[in-house]
C-alpha cells in the first residue's frame, strides 16, 4: 500500500497609514530601537534548541539533561543520524514563566535519508534560574503524526539493504524482519532494475496503535493491514527516504511466505516511488507492486487471487479494472482483495504478453505523464500498442483463463 505525507502560510499588512508610522517613529525615540521582550526571549530559546540538537548529534546525554526533558535522548540515541536541527516558527508567551514554542524538526538517517526528514513539533518550555529556558515537553504538531521515539525507546538493527527501527521488540524480531528486507531488495532490484536507493527502512512499532499514531490516522483504517509505505508520491531522487511501517498484529498472523510477500511489495514502492506520480492509477502502482511480490514464489493465479477466482467461477467477470476508490480500507473487504488480485492479474498479463521489460516500460510511462487524464491511454498506445478498451477485453480474458 503507497503511502501519504506540510505547508507554512503567512500574510502581510497592507495600507500602513501615515499616523501609524509617525506613531512608530515616536516609539522608536522612546524606546531608543531597542529588542523587545518577545524578540529577546525568541533568540534565547534558539540557543537552547542549538544546544539541544548538538546534545543529540554528540550523543551527549548530560548536555541534552541540561535543556530539560531528558526522557527523549534515551529514546531516540539508538538512531544512527548525521543530522538533527531545531527552526522556531514561533513563541507563545503564557501568564508567568511558561511558554509554548511551535518548532519544525530537521533531521536525516545516516545511510538512509538524501534529504532531512521535515516534522513539526510542539515544545512545552520554562524560564527559570535567572532566565534560562529549559523544555518541559516535546511533543508532535497538533494533526502531526509520532515519530517512533514518541512511543518508547528505540532498538536499530541493521541488514545488508536495511535499517529496521522498533519500539517494543526484541532484537531477535527486529533481525527477522531485516533478514526478509534484505531478501526483498534485491528482488525487486532484480524486477524494476538499479535506479533506486536499494536500501529500506522498516519501523516497527509496538502494536496497531502504534502504527495508526506514525500514520497520524484511527486505527480502525488500518485494521487487518499488514504494512504501508509512506512517502512523496512522484518525489525526487532527493527526497527524504519512505518509510515502511509495518502492522505488528496483523503481520503477526502471516505465514513465512506472506510475510516476504509483504516486505517485497511494499519494498517495490520504494523503489518505484520517482516513478509514481498522479498520473498512475492504483490498480497499476499496487498491482505491480503484488506482481512483483509473487513474481519468483511459483505461485498461481487462482492460489494468489481466490476472491477473484470464486467471483470469476460464478461467471461475476468484472466490467472494468479496478478504480482508486476501490482500494480503499474501510469498505468491502472482498471487494478490497478483488481489487488488489484484479490489478495484480492486469500487470502479470502485461508481463506475460509483452514481457516484463515492457511492463516496467508502461509503468514509466504513465508516471511519467504527470496528471491522471490520458496517461494511461497514452502509455497503453506508445508502450503496448493497444487501447483501453482492448487491454480491457484482453485481461477479461485472461481472468477467465486463469481463474476460470
Amino acid at each position: 500500500m503507497a503511502g501519504r505525507r506540510r505547508a507554512w502560510g503567512g500574510g502581510r499588512v497592507r495600507g500602513v497609514t501615515l499616523w501609524l508610522l509617525l506613531g512608530a517613529l515616536v516609539s522608536l525615540v522612546v524606546c531608543g530601537g531597542g529588542r523587545s521582550a518577545t524578540d529577546t526571549a525568541s533568540a534565547d530559546v534558539r540557543r537552547l534548541l542549538d544546544r539541544r540538537a548538538a546534545a543529540v548529534l554528540a550523543g551527549d546525554g548530560p548536555a541534552y539533561a541540561r535543556t530539560g526533558a531528558p526522557a527523549e535522548f534515551t529514546r531516540l540515541s539508538a538512531l544512527p543520524l548525521t543530522a538533527w536541527s531545531y527552526r522556531l516558527t514561533a513563541l507563545h508567551r503564557a501568564d508567568g514563566d511558561g511558554a509554548t514554542a511551535d518548532v519544525e524538526l530537521s533531521y536525516r538517517v545516516e545511510g538512509i535519508d538524501k534529504a532531512p526528514v521535515k516534522v513539526g513539533r510542539t515544545l512545552s518550555l520554562t524560564e527559570r534560574d535567572g532566565g534560562q529556558w529549559y523544555v518541559d515537553d516535546d511533543e508532535p504538531a497538533r494533526k502531526t503524526g509520532q515519530q517512533l521515539w514518541d512511543q518508547g525507546t528505540v532498538r536499530a538493527v541493521r541488514g545488508t539493504h536495511s535499517l529496521v527501527l522498533g519500539v517494543g521488540q526484541s532484537p531477535e524480531s527486529l533481525r527477522r524482519y531485516a533478514d526478509l528486507a534484505d531478501r526483498a531488495v534485491p528482488a525487486v532490484t532484480e524486477a524494476w532494475g538499479g535506479a533506486w536507493t536499494k536500501r529500506v527502512v522498516v519501523l516497527v512499532p509496538k502494536s496497531l496503535d502504534g502504527m495508526a499514531g506514525l500514520l497520524g490516522s484511527p486505527a480502525s483504517a488500518y485494521r487487518g493491514i499488514a504494512a504501508v509505505t509512506t512517502g512523496e508520491v512522484g518525489g525526487s531522487a532527493r527526497a527524504p527516504a519512505d518509510r515502511i511501517i509495518v502492522n505488528p498484529e496483523a503481520y503477526a498472523v502471516l505465514g513465512d511466505f506472506g510475510k516476504q510477500v509483504v516486505l517485497t511489495h511494499e519494498t517495490t514502492h520504494v523503489a518505484t516511488r520517482t516513478a509514481t506520480t498522479a498520473a498512475t492509477p492504483l490498480w497499476l502502482s499496487e498491482g505491480y507492486a503484488d506482481w512483483v511480490g509473487y513474481r519468483s514464489t511459483g505461485r498461481t493465479a487462482v492460489q494468489a487471487a481466490p476472491e477473484l477466482a470464486r467471483a470469476v467461477a460464478s461467471g461475476e467477470v468484472p466490467d472494468a479494472l479496478p478504480e482508486d476508490a476501490d482500494f480503499g480500507f474501510g469498505g468491502d473487504a472482498t471487494k478490497l482483495a478483488q481489487a488488489y488480485e484484479g490489478g495484480w492479474l492486469a500487470c502479470r498479463m502485461v508481463a506475460d504478453r509483452w514481457g516484463e521489460v515492457r511492463l516496467g516500460e508502461f509503468y514509466r510511462a504513465v508516471g511519467a505523464h504527470g496528471k491522471r487524464a490520458g496517461a494511461v491511454e497514452g502509455a497503453l498506445g506508445k508502450v503496448l500498442g493497444t487501447t483501453p478498451a482492448e487491454f480491457t477485453r484482453l485481461w477479461q480474458a485472461y481472468l477467465r483463463a486463469q481463474l476460470g
